[in-house]
């Protein structure tokens, strides 16, 4: 199922592939996040690194990347590429998704864009996180 919502998400249909996979109530949170995703990164794609299943959980490490061509968390297109790393963890129940969880390298992404100011320097061995 996770390859088959990757799948369609690479394809560009999001809606068609979160009806298919997703319970109704998670389909319209999920829906929605995808198509505010997919409407600033037309080009959207997700890569699977890594697919754990454990009863009805599966959790996936993912790599994430798109071209900056909408409006995204309130700022201008920037035109930019992003590459990113993302945990997805999600929950079947009858054959369907019921729960969606991700995880992502969010500060990167808005660095990779251009939102936020990268860091000068390497972190010092014992600096904070």
């Amino acid at each position: 199922m996770v390859r088959r919502m990757v799948e369609g998400i690479n394809a560009g249909d999001v809606e068609g592939t979160v009806d298919e996979l997703f319970a109704p109530r998670a389909a319209r949170r999920v829906k929605r996040l995808f198509g505010e995703f997919y409407s600033a990164f037309p080009d959207w794609r997700e890569e699977i690194v890594e697919l754990v299943a454990e009863g009805n959980t599966v959790a996936g490490r993912f790599r994430c990347s798109g071209t900056h061509r909408g409006e995204f968390l309130g700022e201008a297109p920037t035109g930019k590429r992003m590459d990113v790393e993302e945990v997805f963890f999600l929950r079947v129940e009858d054959g369907k998704f019921v729960d969606f969880w991700a995880l992502e390298d969010s500060l990167n992404r808005l660095r990779q864009l251009g939102l936020v100011p990268s860091r000068s320097g390497r972190p010092k061995e014992g600096d904070p996180l």
